[in-house]
């Protein structure tokens, strides 16, 4: 009886310990990784995020950017810092689509992390050159069949976002296309622009000055659904291949034994700054971005399914960065 009573009063004294440090959290500086250099869509969510969190906490949050390895730098040493939600992680598809591109990774994405919050889907858009004779996605197939290999498209890395994008338009339209590799989107779409390479997946924030300046054309989303900035420009799915859906997004993960308090606490913060209307207007609508931010669990279901969705396309492909 002695022994159940110890055990129920340890039991009690660490919820009531855990309560305790997230009513106290944070109590000191904390750090948010960004695996990307300075500068790019990641990074200046990152930095709104940021100071934000500051600003409701009243401590500082200090960004840090870790890049390389296609974010595994980064995601290493998110991994293998002390789980007190002190130090967390920026991430985005890639997390969830590396295992299926590497036969070996520092961390497992799964085990090592404790999900906090999806943050922004970010709708990918296909555009090419304004001198392009392709005005649609049908177009572009029935093209792509009477020329196999011969259409390029670029993208910014192999297993990136642009990549893998049109590795399953491929994959559900019949059609081979020429693959060309760039090491940022930037390159890639000067050449897009350039009619160099007949054009690109990227993402709707990254073409925007592009489109307004006439140097891109749009002709589709790969969104579920029409944006309402280009409310003629169909989607994938409807111009003839039901159930395409070409989004990135970007989240927010702890390392994983990091108390759940506190992950609580963090997420129940990021909610209330993604639904501020100031936030929103200043930090997501001029990149298109859609705010997806929900539970802790509901992130983690999306994370999984994410990464058997893009496991097949890679597997599918044969694409390997081993």
């Amino acid at each position: 009886m002695k022994s159940f009573a110890s055990a129920l009063i340890a039991v009690i004294g660490f919820f009531m310990g855990a309560a305790a440090i997230a009513q106290s959290y944070p109590a000191k500086a904390v750090h948010l990784v960004v695996p990307y250099t300075p500068g790019g869509g990641a990074d200046t969510l990152a930095r709104a995020t940021a100071q934000r969190l500051s600003e409701v906490w009243g401590q500082q949050v200090l960004v840090e950017n870790k890049p390389g390895a296609n974010t595994a730098i980064g995601a290493e040493y998110v991994a293998k810092s002390a789980a007190d939600g002190y130090t967390l992680l920026m991430i985005e598809t890639a997390l969830v689509i590396n295992p299926s591109l590497y036969a070996k990774l520092p961390y497992d994405t799964f085990r090592d992390f404790a999900p906090v919050a999806g943050l922004v889907a970010i709708s990918q858009a296909l555009v090419v050159t304004p001198s392009s004779p392709l005005k649609s996605v049908p177009e572009l197939i029935q093209l792509a069949k009477t020329k196999p290999g011969e259409i390029s498209y670029a993208s910014f890395g192999l297993g990136s976002t642009a990549h893998l994008n049109m590795e399953m338009l491929q994959q559900m339209a019949g059609i081979r296309l020429n693959h060309i590799q760039y090491k940022g989107s930037a390159p890639a779409m000067v050449d897009v622009a350039g009619g160099h390479v007949a054009m690109m997946f990227n993402s709707t924030g990254g073409v925007l000055p592009q489109l307004k300046s006439g140097k891109l054309r749009l002709i589709a989303m790969g969104s579920k659904a029409r944006l309402p900035q280009y409310p003629d420009i169909p989607t994938v799915a409807e111009a003839g291949l039901g159930g395409f859906e070409a989004s990135a997004w970007f989240g927010m993960v702890a390392p994983a034994a990091t108390p759940r308090d506190v992950i609580g606490r963090i997420n129940g913060t990021l909610q209330k700054i993604y639904a501020e209307p100031a936030f929103r207007e200043k930090n997501l609508l001029p990149q298109a971005f859609e705010p997806i931010v929900g539970t802790p669990e509901q992130f983690g279901e999306y994370m999984r399914a994410e990464a058997l969705k893009w496991g097949k396309v890679a597997r599918d492909a044969k694409v390997r960065l081993d």
